[in-house]
């Protein structure tokens, strides 16, 4: 708490605490506007067509769904490349929806201009040289350079990968690609390779089956919580739907809450938050809410892609972060750790999408109840480490941006946001015009409108940890409750009640290594050693 206070200027003279109190009712102010204008634009600036044979390669449910007063409708979603660029058949149509995306809210450019010079004078302020050394002061990584020093050691064998990838691509494609053409030919040449259509996915993939027989198996099977739904609690909106989570031994544990579907005033993207936080202290039990954006159908079962599959089980384990915390304070319960620890739980927790013993359970046809074909489950575990370079790459693009953004001095000025992006691009490495950074600045609502500041690339830093802890559980028998017992014990529990990498410890044994992320992504690691020890 004495922590807390002091990087709230606690400490600074009372006329530095009015310049403090100033600029954090500006920031405030900018990052409403930010992401009122962000949200404004995921529908003002849609993609809007007459006919919808120009939406071709979308599902028919899908195109149904986008349907609206004689044209058609395809909302932005909050990232560059939208999963509709996979499917759509036009080349046109997907050239223009990409422009859409990476033009979209232009005005919160000067936002972010603004956003990021008061940053720097309030981290000044503050003792700190810039916005992100103050931000990852009390962070794990706790310095500028050992962030820098990750980035730097991935941001070369992505980008080697990257350009291997393209290469293919055009190869395929017959002609030199676009930026708007990667994500189809990426997905035409998945399945030249390994056969997987994300179409003959979804019949295996309903929401309440993979829910039931998915998530919370998992979680049973690990941690022998059961889940009972409540139908009798209403919540905000009729959609959402709550569950009672209940221990092993039957005592309650708290609620959990899922809020699936898009809709238009709803933020853009996947999350978790808490309505309660579990404390000793007060005596609650904590109320978590997972939200999704799936697009809900006009009428049938809600089918799901593998992504979406995916995001289930990651956001399922923030919220078993929050269910599993057993701390006296609310101040460090459950997710309230460092932002670069926190994405940790939830990313360990995606290693069960894919575990033969669950994805039996839930991977089933929704009408016939047949399991997904094995050879289908077979070739997509092969295509794991497929395009891994443009995953990366637009990944580490976007930390850069946020690096760049928040390592300014005070008094620095960007003229042009634009060519900020740019300069900031070239000079980490990882410019590569066909593979757009993940969020460009005007919508970055992660950095401008929320509390990622200077912290994006906590996403990369938890996977090392969360890649090296699979490795331990793989080790040692893979899903079984003592395994969910022993992570439940050393990890989820303690909430921020201790220094996180000292659980780390606890739990594994000795330091986390990177080497099994690098593995994982398909990165080659005696060149990232090379790139580290260049200081690329």
């Amino acid at each position: 708490y004495r922590l807390d206070f002091t990087r709230a200027g606690a400490e600074l003279s009372d006329a530095d605490q009015a310049r403090l109190r100033d600029l954090n009712q500006a920031l405030s102010r900018l990052s409403t506007t930010f992401r009122q204008a962000l949200l404004d634009a995921s529908t003002a600036e849609a993609l809007v067509v007459d006919d919808p044979a120009l939406l071709d390669g979308l599902a028919p449910g899908a195109i149904e769904a986008t349907a609206e007063d004689g044209s058609y409708r395809l909302p932005l979603l909050n990232y560059t490349s939208q999963p509709a660029l996979a499917e759509l058949t036009n080349r046109d149509t997907r050239r223009r929806l990409y422009e859409l995306s990476v033009n979209r809210a232009s005005g919160n450019r000067a936002l972010a201009v603004r956003i990021a010079t008061l940053r720097a004078e309030r981290a000044r302020l503050l003792g700190h040289p810039s916005h992100a050394a103050y931000t990852v002061a009390d962070q794990t990584a706790e310095t500028v350079e050992a962030v820098e020093a990750m980035l730097g050691r991935l941001s070369g064998p992505a980008l080697a990968n990257a350009r291997r990838e393209a290469e293919a691509l055009t190869e395929q494609a017959g002609f030199p690609i676009e930026p708007w053409d990667w994500s189809f030919h990426a997905e035409t040449l998945r399945k030249a390779r390994y056969d997987v259509d994300q179409a003959d996915m979804r019949p295996y993939l309903e929401l309440d089956r993979v829910y039931q027989d998915g998530v919370f198996h998992a979680a049973t099977a690990l941690y022998g919580i059961t889940f009972t739904e409540r139908g009798d609690l209403s919540g905000y909106h009729p959609d959402l739907r709550t569950f009672e989570v209940f221990d092993e031994d039957g005592s309650p544990l708290g609620l959990f809450l899922l809020d699936p579907y898009a809709r238009p005033t709803k933020r853009r993207g996947a999350w978790m938050t808490t309505l309660v936080d579990q404390s000793h202290l007060l005596g609650e039990l904590p109320v978590v809410v997972n939200n999704l954006n799936i697009t809900q159908p006009a009428s049938g079962p809600t089918l799901l892609t593998f992504d979406e599959v995916r995001t289930a089980f990651h956001e399922f384990g923030h919220a078993l972060h929050a269910l599993f915390s057993d701390v006296r304070f609310p101040r460090v319960s459950g997710t309230q750790v460092p932002r670069d620890f926190v994405e940790f739980p939830s990313q360990v927790n995606q290693r069960w999408v894919t575990a033969p013993e669950v994805l039996a359970r839930y991977a089933r046809h929704h009408e016939t109840g047949e399991p997904m074909p094995q050879a289908l489950l077979d070739t997509m575990q092969a295509a794991e480490k497929f395009n891994q370079g443009f995953t990366t790459l637009e990944y580490l693009e976007a930390a850069v941006l946020d690096w760049a953004w928040h390592t300014l001095a005070d008094g620095r000025v960007v003229e042009d946001a634009e060519a900020f992006e740019a300069a900031a691009l070239e000079a980490a490495g990882v410019a590569f015009p066909l593979v757009p950074p993940r969020y460009r600045t005007s919508y970055f609502a992660h950095v401008f409108a929320s509390g990622y500041s200077a912290g994006y690339y906590s996403y990369i830093w938890s996977e090392v940890l969360d890649a090296d802890t699979v490795e331990w559980f793989e080790e040692n028998g893979g899903l079984s409750r003592a395994n969910g017992d022993h992570f439940r014990r050393t990890l989820l529990a303690r909430g921020g009640s201790c220094d996180p990498m000292q659980a780390f410890l606890e739990f594994r044994g000795r330091e986390p290594r990177i080497e099994p992320l690098l593995e994982r992504r398909g990165l080659d690691a005696g060149q990232a050693a090379s790139q580290s020890s260049s200081g690329q």
